[in-house]
């Protein structure tokens, strides 16, 4: 038998996936995807640029397996997978024709081919994968599968509508207290939910990832307990009713309720603490949840004297006002504090506007902030703004005559432009 072509296949890890999408948009040759089940990698397609490995918060990204190519794990086969499978032994390796020097190749080596490499996506190019110099030092994954406790319980201290209820739709700010169980987070982290039961195979729910909406000190200053911003849905895109799991559950949760928490995640999407820094946050819907949490802890630093200077801009959007999550409170914060500008695309008698359109008429505050290395910018929201933004960001640089290239390399590079977007 002659030697045969090998690969060194690079595969997701679903029992400790938590689905946090940070992956998929750190690919610079799109070879990552998912369905309502795994995230998958596809070998054709995976160029081995590892841009994904520092990013995955529970290590699930970073398992690897060697096998002939012709018999490379389709995307196919590992959508329907709930643990990875187990490893080709070096003998039936040897005995299907692999050449002995492969076995311990690195992956860079054991590809076969090079697949297609796509062009990077604007997005992947500018995020940062590091944190801003004067982030604080983040816990991660102190509770989960890879953890010496799987999950942490919490006790729901608080449930409460922040929109107006929708016929597809319904927003809840959720409260979790921890007690005298360790559980630091900061803001920019996010955390998973175990829902109790399993799916309609039998298999337990998966943890599904939401964002912090709280300062580091709490929900409420001084108590071991965050917030999080939950958006349900209840209609598809047909009008039929839907019914959710995670999310369902965590909106219907009475105070009192337990729930199985892991992490907490994220080690790059941190606000910068340095009193210079400037930050740019833009956001739609619950993408506004660790806008929330480092605006509230802004806002703790300057009641207590303790920050001098540095910007806050928000630009917020959302289809009307009535689905705006926090849209009372956020009109009552201070000016000098948060800079707000909101963005509906959906008011009856109203020319549609997002957030990119309210950022260019903002662009004379706008651009010496982009001009600044104490400004950090933070987009988090629905994946179809990304391009609006970016390009808002461009033009704006270069109409106050900043070299828009350097300054996209300089952002990422300087852990200052973070993307988290689904």
């Amino acid at each position: 038998m002659g030697d045969v072509a090998v690969l060194k296949q690079h595969l997701i890890d679903p029992e400790i996936c938590i689905r946090c999408n940070s992956c998929e948009a750190a690919c610079p040759s799109g070879a990552i995807t998912h369905d309502d089940n795994n995230y998958v990698v596809n070998a054709g397609a995976c160029d081995f640029g590892m841009s994904c490995l520092p990013v995955c918060p529970t290590g699930a990204i970073d398992n690897w397996r060697l096998v002939p190519s012709s018999q490379a794990y389709s995307i196919e086969q590992q959508f329907g997978w709930t643990e990875l499978p187990a490893e080709l032994s070096p003998e039936l390796l040897a005995s299907q024709g692999v050449p002995e020097e492969m076995l311990a190749a690195p992956p860079e080596a054991t590809s076969a081919e090079a697949g297609p490499t796509p062009a990077s996506a604007v997005t992947t190019r500018l995020n940062a994968h590091v944190p801003p110099w004067s982030a604080a030092h983040p816990y991660v994954s102190l509770y989960g599968p890879r953890a010496r406790e799987p999950w942490i319980e919490a006790t729901v201290a608080g449930n409460v509508r922040v929109t107006n209820r929708g016929s597809d739709y319904d927003t809840h700010h959720v409260v979790l207290d921890f007690g005298a169980r360790p559980f630091p987070v900061l803001e920019g982290q996010s955390i998973g939910i175990l829902p109790p039961g399993a799916d309609d195979k039998g298999r337990p729910h998966h943890a599904r990832q939401y964002s912090v909406a709280s300062a580091r000190t709490g929900e409420r200053s001084g108590f071991n307990n965050l917030s999080l911003t939950i958006k349900r849905v209840l209609e598809d895109h047909q009008g039929r009713p839907v019914r959710g799991v995670a999310s369902n559950y965590m909106c219907d949760l009475e105070v009192g309720d337990k729930v199985r928490v892991t992490g907490p995640f994220g080690a790059t999407f941190l606000m910068p603490n340095h009193p210079r820094s400037n930050i740019v946050m833009i956001c739609t819907g619950t993408g506004s949840a660790p806008m929330r949490a480092m605006t509230e802890w802004r806002r703790r630093l300057h009641k207590s004297g303790r920050f001098e200077g540095g910007k806050l801009m928000l630009f917020f959007g959302a289809r009307s006002p009535e689905e705006l999550p926090y849209f009372g409170p956020l009109k009552n914060l201070p000016r000098d504090l948060l800079d707000v500008n909101l963005a509906f695309s959906r008011v009856t008698g109203q020319p549609k506007r997002y957030v990119q359109d309210v950022m260019r008429e903002r662009a004379a505050d706008l651009a010496p902030l982009l001009g600044s290395p104490d400004t950090a910018i933070f987009v988090c929201g629905l994946r179809g703004m990304e391009e609006g933004v970016i390009a808002a960001l461009r033009d704006i640089a270069i109409a106050s005559g900043l070299d828009w290239d350097a300054l996209g390399t300089a952002l990422r590079d300087e852990g200052r432009i973070h993307f988290e977007t689904y």
